[in-house]
């Protein structure tokens, strides 16, 4: 958790970059990552160096190399630690001049992260702006993983509140929660086909950290986690950089993020190869039928981008593999033949585990469809005999536009910090939706269904046409009409009409 200091210096440097002159948040993000992969480089270089000077041997890997650059700038100068201490002029020389040449080329050791600096781009204008945000920079810890990856977070935040890009970013607690209901493992290989920021696979990589500690001990495990387990995919170059950058900032060594248009390129080599999906892709209305891969449309018929999105997740997972992902409320209900086929392949070929219905507000205020997280296994092979649903009435934010939180802190998100009271409850629902899902096999079952979470049986969703909206089963609770007699209804009705006519004869009165 950032403390408010930290928060400050993150404002300052935010604002030194609205001040210098660039005035897009993306772009800010964007040039900061730069920065932090450049102060990384320089980190790792140093833990080789101390390591070769402990051991007295040569160094066993340079990030920088000897000598100089086709310029004739010493390569030891592009280091964060020696030209963070020029001049001004000096500094933005070597950085613009010397530093992002030496970028592009990067890409050797194979990692994701020099793969997505090779078009690096340096557009701070000014030499002061470049100077006063490398010492701002520096002032920021960035030894601790957790500290360095909220931090990045809260830049990332900043892109949302600043009005722009904020369709990149699903809310960090509905994240959170997706997370904790699919529970991924040490063992699991989880994907994002619509990476963005990589907040999911963040997200994920937090909760295994957390609750598998132990396993992560394992050279096998541990290998897995940094090398295997995290998988992405965008088709923005710039969000590939940003999510890169954040998974590195959450201590994530090599994921394999990189760039695919998930719904046009064929999946061959990534079919059946998951064992979690987790994801909000856009949902853009339909695409052109030539430019959708065969192997989507051979699952469902359609071009409509949210029914693609679904069939590519089923193409993704292997058997038994198990996914959290959020749809319009239309993917529930909506009438064409590929909806209801989409919707009865889910229940009937698969395994639909739950549906979450989420406030109207959530995504707001950059998008005020209604959605729902829907949460499903493959099995090839049915499986589905309830389907738990969830009325989720409030996240803990306020749904306008200004999503402010309703309670403190440490009582936000589906695991907060301190036990929530009723009231408290009452505003943050995540917590509650969480325990009923823990219980959907058990208690869950017998709650009725004017209840805030319910089942229904697979016989009750076929009679319905398939239809997976929670207001189709859930029952209104009618409160009892108590009958008056009529002939006080009648006494009253009399009342009434002698009260009108007193009115009207006071009001002649004064008229005349």
């Amino acid at each position: 958790m950032l403390t408010g200091e930290l928060r400050g210096q993150i404002d300052r440097i935010w604002d030194s970059f609205w001040s210098g002159g660039i005035a897009n948040p993306l772009e800010v993000i964007e040039q900061i990552t730069y920065l932090l992969f450049i102060r990384r480089l320089d980190d790792l270089h140093t833990l080789e160096e101390r390591k070769a000077a402990r051991l007295k041997r040569p160094m066993a890997k340079r990030f920088f190399p000897e000598g100089a650059d086709a310029k004739g700038r010493p390569y030891d100068d592009l280091r964060w630690s020696r030209f963070r201490n020029f001049a001004a002029a000096d500094m933005f020389a070597v950085v613009g001049e010397h530093v992002f040449p030496f970028l592009r080329t990067l890409g050797g050791d194979g990692s994701t992260y020099s793969h997505h600096m090779r078009d690096a781009r340096f557009t701070i204008p000014t030499p002061a702006l470049l100077s006063r945000v490398v010492d701002m920079l520096e002032a920021v810890p960035m030894e601790d993983a957790d500290t360095k990856g909220d931090i990045y977070e809260y830049m990332l935040g900043k892109i949302a509140t600043a009005g722009q890009n904020g369709q990149f970013r699903t809310p960090r607690h509905l994240i959170r929660l997706m997370v904790e209901m699919t529970a991924p493992g040490p063992k699991d290989i989880i994907v994002d086909p619509a990476c963005g920021t990589c907040g999911f696979l963040v997200a994920a990589g937090d909760y295994v950290r957390t609750h598998h500690a132990a396993a992560l001990h394992e050279d096998k495990a541990r290998a897995h986690f940094h090398h295997g387990m995290f998988h992405g995919f965008d088709f923005d170059a710039t969000m590939l950089r940003i999510g890169s950058m954040n998974m590195l900032l959450h201590g994530v060594e090599n994921p394999d993020v990189r760039y695919r248009d998930s719904l046009a390129q064929d999946h061959s080599e990534d079919a059946d190869r998951y064992t979690v999906v987790l994801a909000n892709p856009p949902f853009a209305g339909s695409l052109d039928a030539e430019t959708v891969a065969k192997d989507l449309t051979a699952i469902v018929k359609t071009k409509k981008t949210e029914l693609l999105f679904m069939a590519l997740f089923l193409r993704l997972l292997k058997p038994g593999g198990r996914a959290a992902v959020i749809v319009p409320d239309g993917v529930l209900f909506g009438s064409s033949k590929a909806h209801k086929e989409l919707r009865r392949m889910l229940v009937e070929d698969h395994k639909l585990d739950g549906v979450v219905s989420l406030p109207a507000g959530v995504f707001r205020p950059y998008a005020g469809v209604s959605c729902a997280i829907l949460l499903f296994t493959r099995t090839d092979s049915g499986g589905t005999d309830h389907v738990w649903f969830y009325d989720m009435q409030a996240d803990g934010f306020s749904l306008d536009d200004k999503r402010a939180p309703l309670l403190p802190e440490a009582k936000l998100g589906p695991v907060p910090a301190e036990a929530l009271d009723a009231v408290e409850q009452a505003k943050n629902n995540l917590p509650d939706a969480l325990s009923r899902w823990r219980h959907r096999v058990t208690s869950e079952r017998d709650q009725a269904r004017m209840a805030q979470s319910f089942c229904v049986s697979k016989a009750d969703i076929a009679a319905a046409g398939w239809d997976l909206s929670l207001n189709r089963y859930k029952e209104v609770a009618r409160d009892e009409v108590t009958h008056r007699p009529s002939k006080a209804i009648l006494a009253d009705l009399r009342t009434l009409e002698a009260e009108i006519a007193n009115g009207m004869s006071k009001l002649e009165g004064m008229l005349a």
